[in-house]
């Protein structure tokens, strides 16, 4: 047995014994209390196994622990844990998912010694972030951005607007974007703030979706202070780092996703179309089947370049717009062939991933990831762009 088939083995016992198997009727229906309560004893759960944060540095919790002693998770493994945990149904990182991903690769990679102290191990220890970019007037065009950030001394007086904040409601700590030179070209007048969720000034509403989920929520800001302590990189540059959490929202978080969408997804996929009785039916999976392949292929590839500094400017763009339309595609075909069953489904469980198996939910869930993070018609601009080298 290799090294590798070993630690699939473990991971495959631990997902036996802790993967609660009534999660999803427990998480159906439920209150935003019995949500988050659940969310931080899941995370826990997997923190305390090693499974939480595979893609971090050791130093700062990541990795494997094996016999007391730490290591770095390989792409290898992190991909088998993933594929295990897709396996074995087991619930989503749903709250967790924004601070371990885009908080954490911002503060590796431009926060300063003491914002890492402060703020990596309280993530483990359960401390939940929002990612407070978009606004009513920027979107796609995020650079077009109003939200001002005046200097008051040794601090900076927030005001405007953010919208689409996913999970808002139960945010700790905000990613926060806001001009501080309102006359410097628009990309150029950014900066980057970490803020506390607390601090007066602050409103919170959440918005209501067509099928009764409040998962989006608008962050409205009335002369909050920041100290200029949680400015990450320097003032103005904001525009630098955010690349660098849009590059991971694009990219890197999308090796567990496509896992799922692959292990969990694509089998009950299969199992609705189950006996499969028409060529055209059969066809179609079969094109899902070469497609998540390819899927997973980018995936890996884009993680393993990434741990060698060798990606291109496009390529995690190529990964988000890959994905997010596939999974369009897929919930699409489910629903179809779901029929009117499929159409009387009203509710999926809460720590569900964007495909549930519910799938009419799933594929109108589908279109958050051809939107947020960069619409599907800006990864093409990147792509042509930056990738291509094509003229603007």
């Amino acid at each position: 047995m290799t090294e590798l088939d070993a630690f699939r083995t473990s991971v495959r016992d631990w997902c036996d014994q802790r993967v609660p198997t009534d999660w999803r009727t427990a998480q159906t229906g439920i209150s935003d209390e019995e949500f988050v309560a659940f969310q931080k004893s899941w995370f826990a759960e997997l923190h305390s196994a090693g499974y939480a944060v595979p893609h971090w540095p050791a130093e700062w919790g990541g990795g494997l622990r094996t016999r007391g002693a730490q290591g770095p998770m390989s792409v290898p493994q992190q991909i088998v844990l993933y594929q295990e945990l897709a396996a074995h149904d087991a619930p989503r990182l749903v709250l967790a998912f924004v601070g371990i991903h885009h908080a954490a690769s911002t503060l590796l990679a431009a926060g300063t010694d003491e914002q890492q102290r402060r703020h990596l191990p309280a993530i483990l220890d359960g401390e939940i972030w929002v990612q407070g970019f978009s606004e009513p007037e920027a979107g796609s065009d995020l650079a077009a951005l109003r939200t001002s950030a005046r200097r008051d001394g040794d601090t900076f007086v927030v005001n405007g607007q953010k919208l689409w904040a996913s999970g808002a409601l139960h945010a700790d700590w905000c990613l926060l974007l806001a001009r501080t030179d309102p006359d410097a070209p628009k990309r150029q007048g950014i900066s980057y703030f970490l803020m506390d969720m607390t601090t007066p000034g602050i409103e919170v509403r959440p918005i209501r979706n067509a099928v009764g989920d409040s998962h989006f929520c608008e962050i409205f800001l009335n002369d909050v202070a920041i100290p200029e302590a949680n400015l990450v990189g320097a003032v103005n540059e904001g525009w630098q780092v955010a690349q660098a959490t849009l590059g991971t929202e694009r990219g890197m978080t999308m090796l567990e996703l496509a896992e799922r969408l692959s292990n969990a997804g694509f089998r009950w996929l299969v199992q609705a179309c189950t006996p499969v009785e028409d060529s055209w039916v059969a066809d179609r999976l079969a094109q899902f089947e070469i497609e998540l392949a390819g899927l997973r292929g980018l995936c890996r590839d884009l993680v393993e370049r990434s741990e060698t500094g060798q990606t291109g400017p496009a390529d995690a763009s190529i990964v988000k717009l890959y994905y997010s339309e596939l999974l369009q595609r897929m919930t699409g075909f489910g629903a179809e062939i779901g029929g009117l069953p499929a159409q009387a489904v009203l509710t999926k469980p809460a720590s569900s991933g964007w495909e549930s198996g519910n799938w009419m939910l799933d594929f109108i869930g589908s279109w958050e990831w051809t939107i947020p993070g960069g619409a599907s018609e800006i990864q093409r601009t990147i792509i042509g762009e930056r990738g291509l080298g094509l003229p603007r």
